[in-house]
């Protein structure tokens, strides 16, 4: 698969097949595929913990506040990406820039995460809202965490969804002077 057809096939996946486990070499790529994830200074200012059985079910229950993100109970591998500090050079940047480039960084991470479990056949999906403080307490983190993913196979009766997105004269301007 070519990456035009991941980003034609990828989506955000809210039904996965509980019963369905996620073979350790699929989930390798997955995280190798977020290792690889360019970065400001190539300082990766994130960690990747994975929670599968019982912790996965305990960070899925941390995303779910006010009936939010159901689904992340069936998923089998939980992702949580974690808040590291900037190397030197990008701190510089940062502040003298006045850019989050760990939060630029992490996005990055997450794209590629995401991108690599759809070239696996694997569903996944992005989640931000989490109760953090549960969070670091089940993943026994010391930084704050970011985002949550998702990983597992889609149920089989879940059928891709059309993509909805600007058109690309709404999205793109180009400039040739």
């Amino acid at each position: 698969m070519n990456f035009t057809e991941i980003a034609l096939t990828r989506e955000s996946c809210r039904s996965y097949d509980a019963d369905r486990a996620v073979p350790q070499e699929a989930l390798q790529a997955v995280l190798e595929a977020g290792r690889l994830a360019p970065s400001a200074c190539n300082g990766q200012p994130y960690h990747f913990t994975v929670c599968t059985g019982a912790t996965a079910k305990k960070v899925a229950a941390a995303t779910m506040g006010m009936g939010m993100n159901v689904f992340a109970a069936q998923a089998p591998v939980m992702i949580v990406i974690s808040e590291k500090p900037y190397v030197k050079t990008a701190a510089l940047g940062a502040k003298v820039k006045h850019n989050d480039y760990r939060s630029i960084d992490i996005g990055i991470a997450a794209a590629y995460l995401t991108a690599e479990a759809a070239a696996q056949g694997l569903g996944s999906c992005i989640l931000g809202w989490f109760d953090d403080d549960k969070l670091r307490k089940i993943c026994g983190l010391d930084a704050p965490a970011r985002l949550v993913i998702c990983v597992g196979y889609p149920k089989e009766s879940t059928a891709p969804r059309p993509k909805k997105r600007l058109t690309y004269d709404k999205l793109v301007t180009e400039i040739n002077e």
